[in-house]
């Protein structure tokens, strides 16, 4: 398996491992809100190309994407993670993980101060997440708290806290 930077390319299977991927989740033939999302990020400004990465076989089949876009932390920019799908075929095979160790170094290397995302926290703790209340950051939705997550970086300065809001597209899912 590779970790690279999705291109043009990538574009439909990319659309298509995260409809997959989150299929569960939804009624049978319903569009998961998160496939729309990625569109609508990426044609966005908050959209951070370095940090959109695929994982692709030997073949160059794409079966995971993770995706990073600008969020804040007040007035203070920092990486906003996901959605993170891998194709349900590929899933428990650490593709997963491989992408979310790349796209974590590659925002350290950038010098972003912190990730933050919505979701398991048994899952990211791994990854180093710990709820945002740690570092007195809150979501703008109240009952996230229990699932929001950030990892800091490098870069991250104590200063860093307040409310995280997410780019404007997350607001319609």
């Amino acid at each position: 398996m590779l970790i690279r930077r999705e291109t043009e390319r990538d574009v439909d299977p990319i659309r298509a491992v995260t409809a997959a991927a989150f299929a569960s989740r939804r009624p049978p033939g319903q569009i998961p809100p998160e496939a729309r999302l990625i569109d609508e990020l990426r044609a966005g400004p908050a959209w951070l190309p370095a940090l959109s990465l695929v994982a692709v076989t030997p073949a160059g089949e794409v079966i995971g994407h993770v995706l990073g876009t600008r969020g804040h932390v007040g007035r203070d920019p920092v990486l906003a993670l996901g959605p993170l799908a891998v194709r349900p075929d590929h899933q428990r095979h650490g593709a997963g993980s491989a992408l979310m160790h790349a796209v974590l170094g590659a925002a350290d290397a950038l010098g972003e101060p912190l990730a933050a995302l919505l979701g398991d926290p048994a899952y990211y703790r791994r990854f180093g997440f710990e709820l945002s209340s740690v570092y007195q950051i809150t979501p703008t939705v109240p009952h996230w708290q229990p699932h929001f997550q950030v990892r800091v970086l490098s870069a991250y300065h104590p200063r860093l806290h307040g409310t995280f809001t997410y780019p404007e597209p997350f607001d319609r899912t």
